[in-house]
């Protein structure tokens, strides 16, 4: 246990960036290992506390790949995934917002609730937050974010409530659609002109070489990302992240970080630290 001068210096650290937090817009992308753990859960659900409790507008968009596929599993559904991304027929899109927006959406609003926050469950279908076209045929109902209405957010932050929001997305005949939660991220925190979107994910951030965590890349300006793609710094899985890390930013968001969810307090550790704890993108000198 740390002793009472070292939390007063962790305190100390800590004030100037949430004088600089304070009352700004901050989206965070919470999925992977780190919804898995229980223990994680929990301390992911404290960060986000704590950030409201000082002044921060905190807006959390979640996803829940495995949950969808234990669900389908369960219901004798076989998954099928078309270069990595889940093939969504018009009965599993039904399943996708039934687990989003009911299982995993109310569960974390719950355990909100639990440590003191102010939250609600949304997700892209409430107030005509997410009109979704189809991505590709091949995917079926994977969506496309053609257009974001942020006025249910901001109606939520203004009556002091944290949203938590399922990448649930719509069209206007009535289709449903299951929507990337990175991506979607992205939008609402570009729509929201957000000062910060931060991207949980099962890896340090952007390493210089994959095969060693101890290459991590601190910070990234948009300009030089085709470059580290020719390289092959950014690579796989990573190129789509990323991606969306650069049109978060080209739509106005100031920094956009992605950091490890399987540390604990990786969020305070990201914004309220001296050192950070992933890679932060930004725009540029």
């Amino acid at each position: 246990m740390i002793g009472k001068k070292e939390q007063a210096e962790i305190l100390l650290e800590a004030m100037p960036y949430i004088e600089k937090y304070r009352n700004k817009i901050l989206v965070i992308k919470y999925g992977g290992n780190a919804m898995q753990s229980d223990d994680l859960k929990w301390s992911v659900m404290r960060d986000l506390t704590i950030l409201r409790f000082v002044g921060i507008k905190v807006v959390l968009v979640h996803g829940g790949g495995p949950e969808i596929s234990q669900t389908l599993s369960r219901m004798g559904i076989q998954s099928k995934f078309v270069n990595g991304l889940r093939y969504t027929d018009e009965e599993t899109a039904e399943v996708v917002r039934m687990v989003l927006a009911g299982k995993v959406n109310k569960s974390l609003v719950h355990m909100l609730g639990a440590m003191g926050a102010k939250s609600i469950g949304l997700c892209g279908m409430d107030g005509n937050m997410l009109l979704c076209e189809k991505e590709k045929e091949e995917l079926g109902f994977v969506g496309k974010i053609t257009q974001v209405n942020t006025q249910v957010i901001t109606d939520c932050l203004d009556a002091g409530y944290l949203p938590v929001i399922s990448t649930v997305g719509y069209d206007n005949v009535g289709n449903i659609y299951n929507v990337n939660a990175d991506t979607a991220a992205s939008a609402i925190a570009g729509a929201l002109k957000a000062e910060s979107l931060i991207l949980m994910t099962d890896i340090r951030g952007l390493l210089q070489n994959k095969e060693d965590e101890d290459s991590l890349i601190k910070k990234v300006y948009v300009s030089d990302i085709p470059s580290l793609v020719k390289e092959g710094v950014i690579s796989g899985g990573m190129i789509p992240k990323i991606n969306c890390c650069k049109e978060a930013i080209r739509r106005g968001v100031n920094r956009v970080f992605i950091t490890d969810g399987r540390v604990d307090h990786s969020i305070l550790l990201e914004l309220l630290s001296d050192e950070g704890m992933g890679t932060m993108f930004v725009k540029g000198d």
